[in-house]
């Protein structure tokens, strides 16, 4: 699925994006899943949940650790930002059923690979789940980071 980035890039941490890649491969042949914690102009942290579907193309995250996240994010004056989740067999591009239960705008919504090793990022505009350019360590990305192999 190929679609044009939508305006302003999201900075993620490093840490956040090997966290996930960490947290994808534990779950594997699972897909896994979590919230993203931040601000209106990045995100901090994860707060890695259950995916109570345990299912290597479907993703349901635990409600005691969404409330969990909500909580922890406040006390360090944060928010959730957005949710995360891996395709251990498919690319980093959201699935029909990844669109079709998007429901969040003000959500980023990241996507890791095992197969190709990349973490791309979303927002719902419009129904659809459009790509946004994520920024690392000061790098434009155009909404796909490849995880590097050390």
């Amino acid at each position: 699925m190929a679609s044009t980035p939508v305006s302003g890039d999201v900075l993620v941490r490093a840490t956040v994006l090997r966290d996930i890649a960490r947290h994808a491969e534990q779950a594997a042949p699972n897909e896994c899943c979590g919230l993203l914690i931040g601000t209106g102009a990045g995100v901090e942290s994860v707060h890695p949940a259950r995916n109570l579907r345990q299912s290597p193309t479907r993703y349901l995250v635990d409600p005691a650790d969404h409330f969990a996240a909500i909580k922890s994010s406040r006390q360090a004056g944060l928010v959730v930002v957005g949710a995360y989740h891996s395709h251990p067999t498919s690319s980093a591009w959201p699935s029909q059923t990844d669109e079709q239960e998007a429901s969040d705008a003000d959500f980023l919504y990241l996507i890791v690979s095992l197969v190709t090793g990349e973490t791309r990022g979303f927002r719902l505009v419009e129904g659809r789940l459009q790509a946004v350019p994520l920024r690392v360590a000061g790098c434009s990305l155009s909404g796909k980071v490849r995880r590097s192999s050390g």
